[in-house]
C-alpha cells in the first residue's frame, strides 16, 4: 500500500509542479515581496513591523490561490478527462488515491511556500528604506534579485535550446541558488561587512508565525481537496476563501454568543478557527510564543486536515469516474 500511496504522491507532485499556474502564483508572490518594501514605507510609526505583516499576509493569500487551484487541476480534470479510471481500475483503493493526491499536493505546495519564504526573508532582510539617501541592501540586491534573474535565464534558455520545462528548471535551480544567498546575507551587511547572524534572521516569533502559516495551507489543501471531488475550480476556489474568511471572524462574531446560544456554539466549534494560525499580534509585540501552543495548533492542523480527508473520501466513493 505505501508502494502505491509513494507513487501516487510522487505523480502528483510532478503535476502540480509542471503547472503553468504554478510557476505563476510563485513568481507573482515574489513579486508582491519586492514591491512591499516600498508599500511598507507609508506608515506613521514603524514601517519594519508593517512589512513583516504585509509578507505573512502574502504567505498567505498566495498559498490559498496555489492549493485551491492546484488541488482541482490534480483531481478534477483527471476525473473529467476519465484519466483517473485508469488508476481505481487497478488494484488501487479510492482512499488510498485520496490521500496519496493530498500529500503529493502537500509536497508541491512545502516546495512554493518555501520559495515565497526566501523572498519574504529577502524582504525583511532589506528592511523598508526610510529615506531616499539610505543606502540599499547589496547582498540582498545581489543574491536574491540576481540570483532569481539568472535562475530565470539559465531555465529560459534551456527552455529554448533544449525544450526542457522552464518551471521545473527554474525550481531545481533557484531553490538551492535562492537559499545560498539567503544564508549569506544572514552573516552579511548592507555593505559587505560582516554581522552577527542574529542581525541578520528574523526574530523566533516572525519563524514561527510563518510555519504556522504553512499549517492553516494543509489545512486549505485538504479543504481544496474535498472540494475538489464534486466541484470546479471556480467554485473550488470560493469555497476555500469562504472557509478562510470564516474562520478568520468567528472569533468577533461567535466567541460571546457560543456562551449562551447552542446553534452558535455549534457552528462555533464546527468552523475551522483560522485566528489559531495567525499570531501576528505576538511578532509585532516581540512576545515569545510558547512550546504548549505550538503543540496544540499542529494537533489542531492535523484533525482539521483528517476530518477534511476523510469527507474527501467519503464523496468519491460515490463520484462517478467512468
Amino acid at each position: 500500500m505505501f508502494r502505491k500511496l509513494f507513487a501516487i504522491a510522487a505523480n502528483t507532485f510532478t503535476e502540480t509542479v509542471r503547472q503553468p499556474v504554478y510557476g505563476v502564483v510563485v513568481g507573482a508572490t515574489l513579486l508582491l515581496m519586492i514591491f512591499n518594501v516600498g508599500l511598507a514605507a507609508y506608515t506613521l510609526k514603524d514601517d519594519d513591523k508593517l512589512l513583516t505583516e504585509l509578507g505573512l499576509s502574502t504567505l498567505l493569500l498566495s498559498g490559498l490561490f496555489l492549493a485551491s487551484f492546484s488541488a482541482t487541476s490534480v483531481l478534477t480534470r483527471e476525473i473529467d478527462n476519465k484519466t483517473v479510471l485508469t488508476v481505481v481500475s487497478k488494484p488501487i483503493s479510492r482512499p488510498v488515491l485520496i490521500v496519496g493526491k493530498f500529500v503529493g499536493l502537500v509536497t508541491a505546495l512545502l516546495l512554493a511556500f518555501y520559495l515565497c519564504f526566501l523572498g519574504f526573508l529577502y524582504s525583511i532582510q532589506h528592511k523598508v528604506l526610510q529615506t531616499s539617501a539610505d543606502e540599499w541592501h547589496q547582498p540582498v540586491l545581489v543574491f536574491g534579485l540576481g540570483g532569481t534573474l539568472l535562475t530565470c535565464a539559465i531555465a529560459g534558455i534551456r527552455n529554448y535550446l533544449s525544450g526542457k520545462e522552464f518551471i521545473t528548471t527554474a525550481l531545481w535551480i533557484g531553490t538551492p541558488l535562492l537559499t545560498v544567498g539567503a544564508v549569506a546575507c544572514v552573516f552579511l551587511g548592507r555593505s559587505w561587512e560582516l554581522q552577527s547572524w542574529t542581525e541578520g534572521l528574523p526574530g523566533p516569533a516572525v519563524l514561527l508565525s510563518a510555519a504556522l502559516i504553512f499549517c492553516a495551507l494543509v489545512v486549505l489543501a485538504a479543504i481544496a481537496l474535498a472540494s475538489s471531488v464534486r466541484l470546479g475550480q471556480v467554485l473550488t476556489l470560493t469555497v476555500c476563501i469562504g472557509v478562510l474568511v470564516t474562520g478568520l471572524i468567528t472569533d468577533y462574531l461567535l466567541s460571546e454568543r457560543a456562551e449562551s446560544a447552542l446553534l452558535a456554539d455549534l457552528v462555533y466549534r464546527l468552523v475551522p478557527n483560522f485566528n489559531f494560525f495567525w499570531i501576528i499580534d505576538a511578532v509585532n509585540n516581540d512576545q515569545s510564543v510558547p512550546l504548549e501552543y505550538c503543540v496544540y495548533v499542529i494537533t489542531y492542523t492535523g484533525l482539521l486536515s483528517t476530518a477534511a480527508l476523510l469527507v474527501a473520501i467519503a464523496l468519491f466513493q460515490r463520484r462517478e469516474v467512468g
